[in-house]
């Protein structure tokens, strides 16, 4: 099924169908690596539950959540995905998919997590050391580091901050030795980030 047909399911369902949909979409598709260790299911639960950890607003955990779901869409149906060898420009798909089930609050940490990483990398260099090898792999592919325009225009971002929040989970949830995280357990926050 196109992502299209999946997007026109997604709206036309109630809020608590849009989570339950959202929520069958990962444990169908979240078994994917891509290069890491973790899978993709465990590697937003690891970053969700490190965005409740911190105590961060429902929107900001919703965004954790999906924020790489568009690896998933880029891949589902007609070829395998591997972001370590091609920009699948997920952070597009994935905040498009998701344009009119959630606020701007979810929608842009997720559009700009990537431009997040080229950020951090540009101004701490040895941010980028400590990225996995295949988010280093992924960096080079998605533009590498940032001119002095582009961090301009990132700091003027109203959503930025939040951008940056985001990525600093997305790279640490790739642990496999995290207890297995269930996805109900965020399910109140998911609806919350809804309205």
């Amino acid at each position: 099924m196109s992502a299209q047909s999946l997007r026109h399911q997604l709206l036309s369902a109630t809020e608590p169908g849009r989570v339950d949909f959202l929520f069958d979409y990962l444990r169908v598709h979240g078994n994917k690596h891509y290069e890491e260790e973790v899978a993709q299911m465990q590697h937003a639960l690891q970053c969700a539950a490190l965005a409740t950890r911190d105590r961060e607003s429902a929107t900001l955990v919703a965004a954790a959540l999906f924020h790489d779901i568009g690896h998933m869409l880029a891949g589902d149906p007609v070829e395998a995905n591997n972001p370590t060898l091609k920009d699948d420009l997920h952070e597009e798909l994935g905040a498009n998919y998701l344009k009119g089930v959630f606020p701007e609050a979810v929608l842009q940490p997720i559009q700009l997590h990537v431009a997040a990483k080229r950020y951090l990398c540009t101004l701490k260099p040895a941010y980028y050391e400590q990225l996995s090898e295949a988010s280093q792999k992924s960096f080079r592919l998605q533009g590498g580091p940032m001119s002095e325009q582009e961090i301009a225009a990132f700091e003027q971002h109203p959503f930025h901050e939040a951008a940056v929040k985001l990525r600093g989970w997305d790279d640490q949830a790739k642990d496999v030795n995290v207890e297995h995280l269930e996805i109900d357990a965020f399910r109140d926050s998911v609806l919350e980030a809804l309205s």
